[in-house]
């Protein structure tokens, strides 16, 4: 009589598989996968025809277009500032037209700055043309600007009106967090 070990053995060398404890049996085959060409004959097939339903999305799609040209553009580009008589210039220049402007004091290797940046341009778009937004990197503005502001953190968002800061949000945490600070400045201001 063969011994468990060498029984298991022949088993496997004869295609079948062991199982634990020296028992020896056959494992069942899973069961196989078809595809079917055809279909099965209590289905139906739909087919739709050519035309209305295909052009429907297209139209649908330019009469959104035309409402969001209505509505206002969907994010505005931060304007750059790179010395203090452009800062100026927009001062006196909000100060004509009665507008508060946002600064964004920001610096090129600042992570969160360049994750802020975009969300701070959607924002400028819910309010366009009322707020004017600007951004300056401060590793390419003299450093007199940036003291003459008060910038000590980055990223800074600051509030101007009359040609003077009016309140600060320093953006240390969540962006949407600061968007929403950032919102609420502007809505006091208002």
């Amino acid at each position: 009589m063969a011994t468990a070990p060498a029984h298991a053995a022949a088993a496997i060398a004869a295609g079948e598989s062991a199982l634990s404890h020296g028992r020896v049996g056959t494992r069942p085959t899973p069961p196989r996968l078809g595809f079917v060409s055809k279909p099965p004959a209590g289905w139906a097939a739909i087919s739709l025809p050519p035309g209305p339903r295909r052009a429907a999305p297209a139209a649908a799609a330019a009469k959104e277009r035309v409402m969001e040209e209505e509505e206002g553009p969907s994010w505005v580009e931060l304007e750059p500032i790179s010395d203090e008589q452009q800062l100026d210039r927009a001062l006196a220049e909000a100060q004509q037209l009665d507008l508060p402007i946002v600064l964004l004091w920001m610096a090129s290797w600042c992570r969160k700055c360049i994750y802020l940046k975009p969300k701070l341009e959607k924002l400028a778009a819910e309010y366009h043309p009322r707020v004017r937004f600007y951004c300056i990197d401060v590793n390419a503005v003299p450093q007199k600007l940036v003291n003459r502001a008060g910038v000590t953190k980055m990223p800074s968002i600051q509030l101007w009106s009359d040609s003077h800061k009016q309140a600060e949000v320093i953006g240390g945490h969540k962006s949407w967090l600061v968007i929403d600070d950032v919102r609420k400045m502007i809505e006091q201001e208002e």
